[in-house]
């Protein structure tokens, strides 16, 4: 009897919190955009490996990439009024109601069309004011216009939080509307959504009509039902004619967890002559409430759920609304359907909206606790700006996550397609998001690249196939991808504190390490310089001996000096000690040339070395040669930020540093000549990708004259590391001020795609301006000296350190933390007793 009586009390509770309507927390704000400089935002809505829809900057709903693919500007329908939206009717007491889109006004360049069809909801009536605030993941869209009496604040985030991956993997998109009553008498208020079911249309399938419109195929016999359930109501989307292993099939949900005033529609008129629309907005535009029809009409019949709330006078009333999916069929760069983790988690939309939703609140929290643990540090805001935005990549197509939990990704992505396959290992070697936010999924990559992708004989293939169990198909190896690795998983080690993982690998680093050494490879003669032919990031390959190939050399060299020493393998790790000083001491001496590192170019066939002053010695194409290169010294970046210390000569790598600044940084790119592509015009500044102070190469490396987002953090990093701190914030300033909302998305840093891993690169800033060192080896922790406030992260846990002149206090926000050492600056390592913080713990420690 008591046990019946407590069980009916949970379930009573269990349904009460399940049905309390969410309102969101108030956000904070790091960057503002104002209306000039809202029409590329677009921030993405979705979880790891889940695909996203974005939130623009005016409040319109764009590039929804939730069904596997890419889908840059794709709205699910042919441009037009049929777009997934928003909109709000307002009825003040005794006067006339308006209804309007919940999005800001179009700029000029948006009028002029052949069939006056420019945008997306052209003819719908929008608000004359719109800005954006955002602080990544969260972005609020501000709506106002002076001939309307509500104020609207559009929220919208998905849960991102540090060391869970779970939680930051959802397929949700939250949307809250906080609409304010302006005036002094009270006002009836309804929010409503509205979508096409587009299920089995990605973009990717289409047809043109005799006026050469895209219009993009798939749907087959979509349905649309309403369901209340646990505290949710709302439309599933699903179809019974779409083939249920196209990547296109699967369903989706818009929910809301308001307790009155919802209403709803499953179809709306025919859609002939665009009836379907004009029913719709008959039908809300009456009183605010939506009116079911008997049946439903067209292939994609039009979703709508409208919620409706008085409004007192100067009040604020708040709507959430929830978008989720569940796409099961990814493809990727696999010709069969590899699948994804997320959907493993739910059977299908609605099962997600029924399990996610009620989780927001805590999440939302979490969340919040990360941002604003970040934003109140001691970081330049710049700083901040870079390292957070660019976690939207994360988020985006870039990335997904294979059912085995897996993260896998694409360079990037292009507006349909992604951007060259296989978790690229010479691009994803500069980021370093992944590990120090989500060392578990950091792990799985290794275990590609290790355990997956690598043959035999050590080649590593740098683009790992899919399904996996394909992953070494091929025989292509990168000499900067394959050291790189090797970094990264000593890394991964040691932030993990894991010495099984290294264990469970050590035969295969040291077979990937050793692949170097193949007869006529890289190192063929094992002298610690790479002579031999180096396929690279600069999608060619070197001849001879260079600054890029053998940083990552010499870098892999003393990382796995030190992983073989921890396994016991005194003959391997002298090995790597012998090159390492050999190689380190040979290109000190041979390629720094006063002011930077050359590269010595030898001939493709017998490796000699090439007379670069003979007029009559022909020189291979697309080389480096006599160029300073703007991340020659990347393997000297990892090195610092994995703490393994100067790979060379101190004195030369503080000099080179000056002179990528001095040759390579372009304050205004107005003259500048680019034969390939663009991603800095006009007045903009930022760093080259090569100089050449003593003489171009009539036909160097492709990439020469561009400027990349992800080598310029590369190379600003490696500034704040040489005590360059000016230099690198402008580098930094540079490349923000280039991504303002206005001409390019700050939420996506093109390379070869939108959403370029490697401007995950941008995260390494924090890192080194704390200059923080972690290993959960050793159990010891490293922070600057200089008094401020500081964010660290190992990929499991995650806090705040607070540095004044007389102590330090260490903060663990999330997770766990043990020490037993704690080094500030250049002073004397402090052993620490009994340390060993909790979440929420804190712990002074005296100077």
């Amino acid at each position: 009897m008591n046990k019946l009586i407590l069980l009916t009390i949970c379930t009573l509770v269990s349904g009460a919190i399940a049905s309390q309507e969410w309102k969101p927390q108030e956000w904070p704000v790091l960057k503002n955009y104002d209306q000039e400089h809202l029409y590329q935002i677009a921030l993405p809505l979705g979880g790891i490996g889940t695909g996203t829809v974005s939130l623009g900057g005016r409040g319109e709903l764009r590039d929804w990439e939730i069904m596997n693919v890419p889908a840059k500007k794709y709205s699910t329908v042919t441009t037009g009024n049929n777009a997934p939206f928003f909109a709000i009717y307002a009825k003040p007491q005794n006067q006339e109601a308006t209804t309007t889109l919940l999005a800001g006004p179009l700029y000029p360049q948006e009028y002029l069309h052949y069939e006056g069809r420019p945008v997306n909801h052209h003819g719908l009536p929008r608000f004359a004011q719109a800005s954006f605030d955002a602080a990544y993941p969260f972005g609020q869209v501000h709506l106002s216009d002076k001939d309307l009496p509500v104020k609207v604040t559009i929220k919208g985030f998905n849960p991102l939080i540090p060391g869970d991956a779970e939680a930051s993997g959802l397929p949700v998109a939250v949307l809250s509307y906080e609409v304010t009553n302006t005036t002094s008498q009270p006002m009836e208020i309804a929010i409503c959504g509205s979508m096409r079911n587009f299920i089995g249309k990605d973009g990717s399938k289409f047809r043109t009509d005799w006026k050469g419109d895209y219009i993009p195929t798939g749907v087959k016999d979509n349905k649309n039902k309403y369901v209340e359930n646990k505290g949710i109501k709302g439309i599933y989307l699903y179809s019974d004619g779409v083939d249920k292993n196209d990547p296109a099939w699967g369903t989706v949900a818009l929910t809301t967890q308001a307790t009155s005033g919802v209403s709803y529609r499953t179809s709306s008129k025919a859609d002939n002559w665009n009836n379907g629309i004009l029913n719709f907005w008959d039908d809300f535009s009456a009183d605010g409430m939506l009116t079911e029809r008997n049946k439903q009409e067209d292939e994609d019949p039009m979703a709508s759920l409208s919620v409706k709330k008085t409004v007192k006078p100067q009040s604020t009333e708040t709507f959430t609304f929830y978008i989720t999916w569940n796409f099961p069929n990814r493809k990727a760069w696999s010709s069969t359907v590899v699948g994804n983790y997320y959907s493993r988690q739910y059977t299908d939309a609605w099962k997600a909206a029924e399990t996610i939703i009620p989780q927001i609140p805590k999440l939302e929290k979490k969340t919040l606790s990360f941002v604003n643990a970040l934003l109140n540090t001691s970081y330049p805001d710049v700083v901040k700006e870079a390292a957070l935005f660019n976690l939207a990549t994360l988020r985006s197509q870039t990335v997904f996550r294979l059912p085995s939990g897996h993260m896998m990704g694409w360079e990037g992505v292009m507006d349909r397609f992604g951007s060259c396959a296989g978790s690229c290992t010479h691009v994803w070697n500069y980021e370093t998001a992944t590990p120090y936010l989500f060392g578990e999924l950091a792990k799985t990559m290794r275990d590609v690249e290790f355990n997956y992708a690598t043959k035999e004989s050590g080649l590593m293939n740098f683009r790992a196939s899919l399904p996996l169990n394909e992953a070494n198909k091929g025989n292509s190896a990168a000499a900067d991808g394959q050291m790189g690795c090797i970094m990264k998983i000593y890394r991964e080690w040691q932030l993990s504190g894991d010495n099984d993982f290294l264990k469970n690998n050590w035969g295969q680093i040291k077979k990937v390490l050793s692949y170097a050494w193949t007869e006529k490879g890289w190192d063929g003669n094992q002298d610690g310089v790479m002579e031999g032919s180096q396929h690279n990031t600069m999608d060619v390959n070197y001849f001879g001996p260079n600054p890029q190939m053998g940083f990552w050399y010499m870098g892999a060299l003393k990382a796995a000096e030190k992983m073989a020493i921890a396994m016991k393998d005194k003959g391997f790790a002298q090995k790597c000690q012998t090159l390492f000083e050999q190689g380190s001491n040979w290109m000190d001496k041979n390629l720094f040339n006063g002011e930077y590192y050359e590269h010595k170019i030898t001939d493709p066939e017998t490796f000699e070395y090439l007379d670069m002053n003979n007029p009559n010695v022909k020189i291979p194409s697309f080389q480096l040669g006599p160029g300073c290169l703007v991340d020659q010294l990347v393997g000297q970046y990892m090195s610092h930020l994995c703490g393994l210390g100067y790979l060379g000569n101190k004195d030369h790598i503080q000099t080179t540093m000056n002179s990528i600044m001095k040759y390579n940084y372009v304050s205004d790119f107005s003259r500048h000549f680019n034969n390939m592509r663009s991603y800095v015009m006009g007045y903009e500044s930022g760093l080259l990708m090569a100089s050449w102070p003593k003489g171009r190469l009539e036909v160097p490396f492709p990439y020469f004259a561009e400027v990349m987002t992800g080598f310029e953090y590369c190379a600003a990093v490696g500034m704040i590391y040489e005590g360059m701190e000016k230099e690198a914030l402008t580098c930094i300033r540079s490349i923000r001020d280039r991504h303002d909302g206005a001409k390019r998305n700050p939420f996506s840093e093109p390379e070869c795609g939108h959403h370029y891993a490697r401007s995950m690169a941008s995260w390494s800033a924090i890192i080194a301006l704390s200059d923080f060192q972690y290993s959960g080896i050793d159990k010891s922790m490293k922070i600057t000296a200089r008094p401020g406030n500081y964010f660290w992260s190992n990929g499991y846990s995650w806090g705040t350190i607070d540095v004044s002149d007389k102590d330090i206090t260490i903060e663990v926000i999330s997770g766990s933390l043990q020490l037993k050492s704690l080094t500030v600056g250049n002073e004397k390592e402090m052993r620490l007793k009994h340390f060993d913080l909790k979440e929420g713990d804190k712990q002074v420690i005296k100077r």
